[in-house]
């Protein structure tokens, strides 16, 4: 980090922080690019994006060269809009992740450079800001600032209102950023509302039994279990943890059967095999284990749904690579279905840690 010398700033030309964009002093010594306010506000975007996108950021912020020729000048623009759209998805999903492990401060400046890149990109008013807009409100939520989120939300409303292209999915991003304020504000009735039309809109645009859809059932759940209107609460809860399950054990059978097909792949496993991003990764390890919590603290426990909840938290592990959590959880399920005396998810879940066992086995090459 480089203290910024004022009267080498060119005539003209304001300075601004990142994070804050506060008139700056300090200036990223690795890219040369980024400017802060302080070195508080340097160290929060260092470890929430910039350590990321550092180098990244410099053809993005530095004079075009010249180009000899029409075809060439657009043909570096569309490479410079490319990788913009890159990063507006990259810093997306990080500030996702981190909201998904309530890692709310972590999340404002890799969702402000969202925001950023998707106004270079598609304007000021353009309907494609409404996520990052949310994502900036579902962090203030997170950090009790509820007046900013307030903020962010109409902005994203506001949008909304202007477009004439917003699709169902954004829709159901807006209710369940509003749901979420206004079960802030406890104000429920406003709540069940705005978690009602996100459920409608996440159907409408990816089906009822969509992993997409599941987190507005499970916020709805949220608000009848604060209210002790247990038997709905149970219903959703019941109704998420089957999407997941039923998510999970299909992308996991699939490996099993290709693992049958080619049995040299045998703890040969590089990649994830969720067909999830990180950011959703996080958010079902949240939701499962929120939902795994309130089973097992209920004062009239259902050990079936236990171990269902259980089961999907331990399949999941497995195709996210993370064996020994996997195999945590089993055993719990195991131990489970023998005091219950459940033969069926005794030999399922045996069988399940077989696979495990077998891939911690086998020697590597």
């Amino acid at each position: 980090m480089d203290v910024i010398y004022p009267l080498a700033v060119p005539k003209g030309r304001r300075l601004c922080c990142e994070v804050c964009e506060a008139p700056a002093e300090r200036v990223c010594s690795a890219c040369t690019v980024t400017y802060y306010c302080s070195l508080l506000h340097q160290r929060a975007d260092w470890v929430s994006i910039h350590e990321k996108i550092c180098q990244l950021l410099i053809p993005l912020r530095t004079t075009m060269p010249f180009f000899n020729s029409e075809e060439e000048r657009q043909h570096g623009l569309h490479q410079l809009q490319q990788r913009q759209k890159h990063l507006i998805e990259f810093c997306y999903t990080v500030a996702q992740k981190y909201l998904f492990e309530g890692k709310h401060e972590d999340a404002v400046p890799a969702a402000l450079h969202s925001l950023r890149f998707r106004r270079n990109v598609h304007g000021l008013s353009s309907v494609e800001l409404v996520p990052a807009y949310l994502l900036l409100a579902e962090a203030s939520l997170g950090m009790g600032r509820i007046v900013q989120a307030e903020e962010y939300l109409s902005q994203a409303q506001w949008t909304v209102l202007k477009s004439t292209d917003c699709s169902n999915a954004t829709y159901s991003l807006l209710h369940r950023n509003l749901g979420l304020l206004y079960i802030a504000k406890k104000n429920n009735e406003e709540a069940r509302y705005h978690l009602a039309n996100d459920i409608y809109f996440s159907s409408c645009a990816f089906g009822t039994e969509d992993t997409r859809t599941s987190g507005g059932y499970f916020h709805l759940a949220n608000i009848f279990y604060g209210l002790r209107k247990l038997d709905l609460a149970d219903t959703l809860y019941t109704k998420v943890a089957d999407i997941w399950y039923n998510y999970v054990n299909d992308h996991y059978q699939t490996l099993l059967q290709i693992r049958a097909q080619k049995p040299d792949l045998l703890g040969k496993r590089l990649v994830n095999d969720t067909g999830l991003d990180e950011a959703q990764d996080a958010e079902a390890i949240r939701i499962l284990t929120s939902v795994l919590n309130i089973r097992e603290s209920a004062f009239t426990k259902s050990p079936k749904k236990i171990i269902l909840v259980l089961k999907t938290l331990a399949m999941l592990c497995y195709l996210m690579m993370k064996s020994s959590k996997a195999k945590e959880y089993a055993i719990r399920a195991l131990t489970l279905a023998q005091e219950n005396n459940n033969v069926v998810e005794q030999k399922i879940i045996q069988e399940f840690l077989n696979v495990i066992s077998a891939e911690e086995d086998r020697p590597a090459n």
